[in-house]
């Protein structure tokens, strides 16, 4: 019904903002993901939009890009995945490691996202998988930069688990590190990703 939402930013929490189009506020649920990527408020902002509607609920979910908007539909389409489910793994993984995790049949990279057991998992990779393979440019092989990125990321996200910490916050810090700089080493990025969760 709505494909996007271009507007004044009028209002920014970290599961919600609020947009102002000609008068009108509307509100939209967001991922981690997007809400990294927004300007400051009073800025301009384009929000990609998807409309859950239901007997008793009306509710927008903004997405900064339009490959995010994509896959929360697919999530959408698994069975026993509704839409704070979806949120969740696309706050947990960026767009592409949930691509890749489907398409390397590796269930336990989605594993500890909030709502996300091994059942919910496999259930994710068995029925979407072959849509992930129809997509472009997701079904293209990684490059050896991107395959080095992810092994980095995986390697400082299971250390810091295996100190304790919850892996849906881990992948939060070490992503949004990762994010800011690709060149630090495992060591580096685990101490960083100490400072933010210990700061948050």
């Amino acid at each position: 019904m709505f494909a996007y939402f271009r507007g004044k930013l009028a209002s920014v929490l970290p599961e919600e903002v609020v947009v102002e189009v000609s008068g009108i506020a509307y509100q939209f649920l967001i991922s981690a993901t997007t809400h990294r990527q927004l300007p400051e408020p009073g800025c301009e902002v384009l929000l990609f939009s998807h409309l859950v509607v239901r007997e008793d609920l009306l509710q927008l979910y903004g997405f900064s890009k339009e490959e995010e908007r994509q896959l929360f539909r697919l999530l959408l389409l698994t069975s026993g995945v509704g839409p704070k489910l979806a949120l969740a793994l696309l706050s947990g993984l960026q767009v592409q490691d949930i691509h890749e995790a489907i398409l390397a049949n590796s269930p336990e990279r989605l594993y500890g996202i909030t709502g996300v057991g091994k059942k919910t998992a496999a259930r994710i990779i068995l029925e979407l998988r072959d849509k992930i393979l129809k997509l472009s440019p997701f079904s293209a092989v990684a490059s050896p930069e991107r395959l080095t990125s992810t092994l980095l990321r995986d390697d400082a996200v299971n250390a810091l688990v295996t100190l304790g910490f919850s892996r849906i916050i881990v992948q939060k810090a070490v992503v949004a590190i990762l994010e800011q700089n690709h060149e630090l080493t495992v060591e580096e990025v685990i101490k960083a990703a100490l400072v933010s969760i210990h700061n948050s």
